[in-house]
């Protein structure tokens, strides 16, 4: 059964709605907070397009009316009397006014009902004033005192205005929900990547099936050029795999049997057999699109300036608007009264603060969406505005700094213990483990064939490593402080362990029946892309300190080569949480970067954590922003563009503030008595329009704009 549309607004995303309409605080178009890339709800936009076109069809004919009277010639003179062309600007003017401008006559009423006045408590006020001022001055121009009339006596009517007006400003809400449907394009491009069907592997036969049909620990085949259509890991076969639109990394990468897939990536050369591992809303892409839709939904703090201001902004522009018609009334020159009414008109059309609304909302969707593309998900808009103040950064070295794909390299064991029986020990135990360090462990008594035994009463001892009952006896396996912990003597294997530590290696000691078996060493190569990261992020002002759970030796070998600025080892998960909390109060903003579940706390306490997508669900859920690819590199690709959407934000704040803050005063007539200049109402709509239209396309040059 297809999931009811849920909508809601940008500039106030805690409006929710089952249907597409007008929001009750703004009046702005809802917008569908499920994305579909096969159905994209575009009927507001249709809307006002069909509104505009048809008011522009009519408002062409009235301007060359009213301003062929302005040419010394003045050719309509001889085709229609003044009462004759009146009336033909009366049925110009009228369904501009009627139809044209219905929404926002509606809007208009629910600001008024609601009291939440907006950009349309103005459009609706100005354009009624002008028209229905108009209308009376046709219908019953004798109730019209001297102040109101012209030289000749005449009553002034302003259709053109109140038409032009209604056109320019269906101009502007075109441009406007077009250029908004561009801040999604990044999600319906990540929609538009799932493939529709899989060769599923069924009694032997390959078939074509839906992607719906697909259940976990189904077997898929994938072939050269096509989409891998779920989250799974091969089981036959090797490819070089295309994951470029999902992690933003360009090159091609080999995956092999055992590697994992992400669903939505291209195969590019072989062809291999797949497990089905994730499907629906589990897969990766799904947890971009729902992580990205949720982010563009969110409000950064700067926000709250914006905020305040509308807030006071609406009333305060009425009631300049209102002081404006007293003061032309009394001092302005005749017909006073229809000097004051048209520049109160223009006061109030020029001032919708739509602008300022738009300001902070759109460059916020621009961003996450550029970030997805590059494979930097927020998870929410405070994460961005945050990211940009970091001067300190925290990580994690497991996973983090190195590639979270450790190889053992030496087995050392006490005289009478055989190498392949310390082996055999540590991968039984370890087998039940998801650390990357007991995979690896695993893998290599996989490659020699070594049978292994159950072991019972497992228990993870986070920080120290694993404990369990094999064949009634305790069966050890983790670091240093796991065996002191336990009074276990290691000084047999101190000598061979500092030297294994050296060579950054993370050394691991296994004890049965209270007696120390032996050590193995694992190494953990350092990413090809860290020490790039780090130059980075170092050129940019930024401290970067390890802190890791593995020994001292081990962790100082690995941060020198790199120049880290700091190093701390052998932390348990809440030492790691109490070192960020500290340098948070030595005054630094502090992000951390870790991909396990012993880094969840610190993640959780930063300013701004960090996962890694290769890494566990609680670290990503734990954090502000996910690295998909898990590489560092993504960091300094988050910071730019952190400060690329801030800057961006405070360009369109200043435009907007700037704006009103000088069309305000033109449009109350503040340069008359100096210069003779009034500003009419058709250009404050034009300007107004442009001003809204202006902030959206400067919100879309995020898209464009490179990072790194």
């Amino acid at each position: 059964m297809k999931q009811e549309a849920i909508y809601t607004c940008p500039m106030h995303p805690e409006v929710l709605s089952d249907k597409a309409g007008p929001c009750p605080k703004c009046g702005m178009a809802l917008e569908r907070i499920k994305q579909d890339a096969k159905e994209e709800d575009l009927s507001e936009l249709h809307d006002m397009s069909r509104r505009f076109m048809l008011s522009l069809i009519l408002t062409l004919p009235l301007l060359i009316i009213v301003m062929g009277d302005m040419l010394p010639s003045k050719p309509f003179s001889n085709l229609f009397s003044p009462e004759i062309k009146i009336w033909i600007e009366f049925s110009l003017a009228t369904p501009i006014c009627l139809y044209g401008a219905w929404p926002f006559y509606q809007r208009f009423i629910s600001s008024i009902k609601t009291l939440n006045l907006n950009m349309f408590t103005l459009i609706g006020l100005g354009v009624s004033v002008a028209y229905i001022y108009s209308v009376i001055a046709l219908f019953f121009p004798s109730i019209f005192p001297p102040a109101f009339r012209g030289e000749e006596g005449e009553v002034g009517v302003y259709f053109e205005a109140a038409g032009t007006i209604v056109t320019l400003i269906l101009l502007g809400q075109v441009l406007e929900l077009r250029a908004r449907a561009q801040t999604g394009d990044a999600i319906k491009s990540l929609l538009n990547l799932s493939p529709e069907k899989a060769n599923l592997i069924k009694e032997g036969e390959e078939i074509s099936a839906s992607l719906e049909s697909i259940v976990k620990g189904d077997v898929l085949r994938v072939k050269p050029g096509e989409k891998i259509p779920l989250d799974g890991e091969i089981l036959e076969g090797e490819s070089h795999i295309d994951e470029s639109m999902i992690t933003g990394e360009p090159l091609a990468v080999l995956k092999q049997k055992g590697d994992k897939l992400i669903g939505a990536t291209l195969n590019t050369t072989g062809s291999f057999l797949m497990l089905v591992e994730k499907v629906g809303k589990e897969t990766m892409l799904s947890r971009i699109v729902e992580m990205v839709s949720q982010a563009q939904r969110s409000r950064a703090p700067i926000q709250k300036l914006a905020d305040t201001v509308s807030g006071y902004f609406v009333p305060v522009v009425i009631m300049i608007s209102m002081f404006t018609f007293i003061i032309w009334a009394i001092f302005g020159p005749e017909p006073s009264m229809a000097y004051a009414t048209i520049n109160a008109v223009a006061v109030l059309i020029i001032a919708c603060p739509c602008a300022l609304g738009l300001a902070t909302p759109m460059s916020i969707m621009v961003a996450t969406g550029k970030g997805a593309q590059m494979g930097v998900l927020f998870k929410n808009a405070q994460a961005i505005e945050s990211f940009k103040k970091i001067d300190l950064l925290v990580i994690d070295k497991t996973g983090t700094i190195t590639e979270g794909k450790p190889r053992l390299n030496t087995i050392f064991t006490e005289p009478n213990t055989k190498e392949d029986e310390l082996l055999s020990l540590a991968a039984s135990i370890e087998k039940i483990s998801e650390h990357p360090l007991a995979r690896a462990i695993v893998q290599e008594a996989k490659e020699r064939d070594i049978a292994l035994s159950l072991v019972e009463d497992f228990t993870s001892i986070t920080g120290m490593g694993v404990r369990a009952k094999l064949r009634n006896e305790d069966l050890l396996f983790g670091n240093e402080s796991l065996m002191r912990e336990h009074a276990l003597d290691v000084s047999y294997f101190s000598e061979k362990s500092e030297v294994l530590k050296q060579e950054a290696n993370t050394v691991m000691y296994l004890a049965l029946d209270k007696k120390v078996l032996g050590i193995l060493a694992v190494s953990d190569p350092i990413k090809v892309s860290t020490p790039e990261a780090i130059k980075a992020l170092h050129e940019e002002g930024i401290k970067i300190f390890m802190l890791t759970g593995d020994n001292e030796i081990t962790a100082k070998s690995v941060a020198s080569r790199l120049g880290l600025d700091g190093v701390i080892a052998g932390l348990m998960p809440e030492q790691k949480a109490q070192k960020v909390q500290a340098y948070k109060d030595e005054g630094y903003t502090v992000a951390m970067a870790g991909d396990g579940i012993n880094d969840a706390p610190a993640l959780a306490l930063a300013d701004v954590g960090i996962a890694m997508g290769t890494g566990t669900d609680i670290a990503m859920q734990s954090a502000d922003v996910t690295l998909i690819k898990g590489d560092l590199l993504g960091i300094i690709k988050a910071y730019k563009l952190s400060q690329a959407t801030m800057k961006n934000i405070k360009q369109n704040l200043f435009f907007a503030f700037i704006y009103n803050a000088l069309g305000v005063p033109v449009a109350a007539g503040i340069l008359y008595p100096f210069f003779g200049i009034l500003l009419s109402p058709i250009l404050a709509a034009a300007a107004m329009s442009f001003s809204s239209v202006s902030v959206i396309a400067n919100a879309l040059r995020l898209k464009s704009i490179k990072f790194y």
